[in-house]
């Protein structure tokens, strides 16, 4: 499988349901969908014909608004149908802005409260240690979510605990919801602040490619202690009126002629 046209395909599918209701999470769904593809097509064991498989790994998207860009990915891999992104938002759907487990298949955990959905990825681990069951935990926070003291309390715990198969990752892309990170709350030096909580770290200068984020996962996977792996990332990835929004695409409209003209892009045609 090329994954780099399987990612051009998602982000398709994340501005077409976003746009199917007008308006949505754009940049913080678009500057993980490398992230996404690589884990579901590479690295997760998961059976979307039993979502609830013992043993199976787990994801939790803690900075829950990205979901649209979950349920891209999920509903390619068959845990439901396409058709379903069109209902992203809006009255009965099964696809909330915010991840929930109890609504959507594929979903592990139930996020949008910044800081808890990471919490919540530690519990997993340790229970998985405890059941023994061989299954890898991954957890994504996002860099303004990071300014949360919740997350730091559950990074003690994971290390105090050697959560070996907890892989964590922070999609770095600077930008929260009203401005930049260096304005509002600068992380840096973000590796250090990890590194100092015990945790293995890795830093992914190129976050939006393929094969270094297949690489540090690989990597992570023969640490002996949990492992943040730091994505630089682009908010808005791949696509270019999203990416010149800065952190105004944290949430934007997608009207048709902006749909019309993304996919045009996404195919080459502009």
């Amino acid at each position: 499988m090329d994954l780099n046209l399987k990612c051009k395909q998602i982000r398709k599918d994340i501005l077409s349901e976003i746009a199917s209701i007008g308006s949505g999470h754009v940049g913080g769904s678009l500057s993980i969908v490398e992230l996404l593809v690589v884990l579901y097509y590479k690295h997760m064991n998961i059976d979307p014909k039993h979502p609830l498989m013992h043993g199976r790994d787990r994801l939790v998207v803690s900075k829950g608004h990205s979901g649209p860009a979950v349920y891209a990915v999920l509903s390619d891999v068959g845990y439901f149908d396409k058709g379903w992104l069109y209902t992203l938002n809006k009255p009965g759907t099964n696809l909330p802005s915010h991840c929930d487990m109890n609504k959507t298949p594929g979903i592990d955990m139930t996020t949008g409260s910044l800081g808890q959905g990471f919490s919540c990825a530690v519990g997993i681990a340790m229970a998985s240690k405890l059941k023994k069951d061989g299954a890898n935990i991954y957890a994504v926070v996002g860099d303004g979510e990071s300014q949360e003291g919740q997350i730091w309390e559950a990074a003690m715990l994971a290390a105090q605990w050697k959560l070996d198969n907890l892989i964590a990752f922070t999609d770095y892309n600077k930008l929260q919801l009203d401005g930049s990170l260096e304005d509002i709350c600068d992380l840096a030096p973000l590796d250090d602040k990890w590194k100092a909580f015990g945790w293995n770290v890795i830093t992914v200068e190129r976050g939006n490619d393929c094969d270094c984020i297949d690489a540090a996962i690989s990597a992570a996977k023969v640490s002996d202690r949990p492992t943040m792996i730091i994505l630089n990332t682009v908010k808005g990835y791949g696509v270019s009126f999203a990416e010149k929004a800065g952190c105004a695409n944290h949430s934007m409209a997608v009207t048709e002629d902006i749909l019309d003209e993304a996919l045009k892009e996404l195919d080459g045609a502009v």
